[in-house]
């Protein structure tokens, strides 16, 4: 019996939901990293027929309803779904499951990884490619030594962005995972069902203050590390130039 049947929360209860919130969020936004960095950079540096509409599809999670989000992933991904099923051959089953949530969370917050990442590698220096490319480093070498570490803030920019946008997710996943309590119900559709529970109103404001609270440590921590990394990156020049 889960505490929305006894009428009341629990410290343990409470901690359980946002244990599972971090948890599907961390894994969403954990798979869904390098899938936006290979697709930022494929944007940044690419020149190809078809590169607007890659960006379109890419920013479709975003501009989207959830709730139709969470229906192509219910179809795709569900129990009937063809990669579903496909899956259910080796045990893996996403649909109405904690991991299924985590898909839906990376999914959605996927272009906002993408974006500020885009961004900052479109900023690095074409010059400095070509001075190492002369050098002899070859397209993998200077994505290791140029890339990743002048890009690095707007790498972890969007991985904040994507990890609080993971954390507030509810339509795609309600739509995909449902709202099951233990399994797959995270702070957001906590918080739905005690808005719909009687004398849920305490109960509602201590989750909304832990998600507040979760999101504001989140992003006093991104912009420390960007400050440092942009202080590191502004002194390194100073050195060199």
């Amino acid at each position: 019996m889960d505490f929305w049947q006894r009428g009341e929360a629990s410290i343990i209860d409470i901690l359980q939901i946002s244990l599972l919130s971090l948890r599907v969020a961390g894994v969403g936004i954990l798979f869904a990293l390098p899938i936006a960095f290979c697709l930022a950079y494929i944007l940044a540096r690419g020149k190809f027929v078809g590169k607007a509409l890659l960006s379109a599809l890419i920013m479709l999670p975003l501009v989207m309803p959830p709730v139709v989000t969470g229906l192509m992933l219910l179809n795709v991904f569900g129990p009937l779904g063809p990669i579903g099923q496909w899956l259910g051959q080796f045990g893996i089953v996403l649909g109405f499951r904690w991991t299924g949530a985590a898909l839906a969370a990376g999914l959605v917050a996927l272009p906002l990884i993408v974006r500020p990442m885009r961004m900052a590698l479109e900023n690095v220096d074409p010059r400095l490619h070509e001075a190492l490319k002369v050098a002899g480093h070859n397209r993998w070498r200077r994505l290791i030594i140029l890339d990743l570490p002048l890009a690095m803030p707007g790498i972890i920019a969007g991985t904040m962005l994507g990890f609080a946008k993971a954390m507030g997710e509810f339509g795609a996943t309600i739509t995909f995972v449902a709202n099951i309590p233990g399994e797959t119900q995270t702070l957001s559709l906590a918080i739905f069902s005690a808005l719909q529970s009687p004398g849920g109103e305490q109960l509602v404001w201590t989750l909304v203050a832990i998600s507040m609270g979760i999101s504001v440590v989140g992003v006093v921590v991104s912009e420390v590390l960007v400050e440092r990394l942009s202080a590191r990156q502004n002194s390194g020049r100073v050195k060199h130039a």
